[in-house]
């Protein structure tokens, strides 16, 4: 299968992942192609529906409320709760030292500088039971953003329009990824259907009548098109029975 060049980077989901790897790329002079298989009335996927909450650590609200966090504490607090304890937990592990090297250092500021705001009370997720020798966090971390969901949304949506406006982004909503371009192990593009155009409402569901298929080329694909908590079909099919016994009877849907 052969895919023609249109952008340097496509960027498979237009939820809020997608929304920051698109202007990110922008910013840096790339050109991107933003695909989504729903219409743009669902720009920002499943982060507007949330309660923006956000993991900062020895944040200022924090410090105000006598709360006292550390790098340190938080890589407890984690290490302990993931129980990385197999090879293939290589990557995760230092995916996680990352993540909390960010949210400890220029997460809240970079997020501050572009209009972020918090709620000044810190909630906490996701409880330890008996502190940092306990699954969960041991000090409150969860920050609240002012206008929840879609003032986490916000800033990014922005800075992703204006880069449409200057055609440094293209959107391409209704296009389904169905599955990635590759020649010779290199990853340069991707393939899928088009589908009706739907005028449901945020949320609801729409059309899934396939009216074309497409395939689009670029240098680098980045797939942001979300977790399986809200597909319990997919959770169960993926459920690691080996170590958790069978999936349950009833789930609720999440953002594990």
């Amino acid at each position: 299968m052969s895919a023609q060049y249109h952008a340097d980077l496509i960027v498979v989901g237009a939820g809020l992942a997608g929304l920051v790897a698109a202007a990110e790329a922008a910013d840096a002079g790339r050109t991107v192609l933003l695909l989504d298989q729903e219409g743009e009335q669902n720009f920002g996927g499943q982060a507007f529906w949330s309660l923006g909450g956000l993991f900062f650590i020895d944040s200022p609200e924090q410090r105000r409320l006598r709360i006292r966090d550390s790098y340190d504490l938080a890589l407890r607090d984690w290490m302990t709760t993931a129980g990385f304890d197999r090879p293939e937990d290589n990557w995760p592990r230092r995916w996680a030292e990352a993540y909390l090297e960010f949210a400890a250092g220029e997460k809240r500021s970079w997020l501050h500088a572009q209009g972020m705001r918090w709620f000044p009370a810190v909630g906490w997720a996701e409880r330890g039971a008996a502190g940092a020798s306990a699954s969960g966090n041991s000090v409150p971390r969860f920050h609240v953003t002012w206008g929840t969901g879609p003032g986490v949304l916000e800033p990014f949506e922005r800075r992703v329009r204006a880069h449409h406006r200057d055609g440094r982004i293209q959107f391409r909503f209704r296009h389904r990824v169905r599955g990635l371009v590759v020649t010779n192990g290199v990853v340069h593009g991707v393939h899928g259907d088009v589908l009706e155009l739907s005028n449901a409402a945020r949320g609801e569901s729409s059309s899934r009548a396939v009216i074309g298929d497409f395939t689009l080329g670029a240098s680098a694909v980045i797939v942001t098109s979300g977790g399986l908590g809200g597909n319990h079909t997919l959770v169960r099919r993926y459920w690691p029975v080996d170590r958790n016994g069978p999936p349950p009877d009833f789930m609720l849907s999440g953002v594990p």
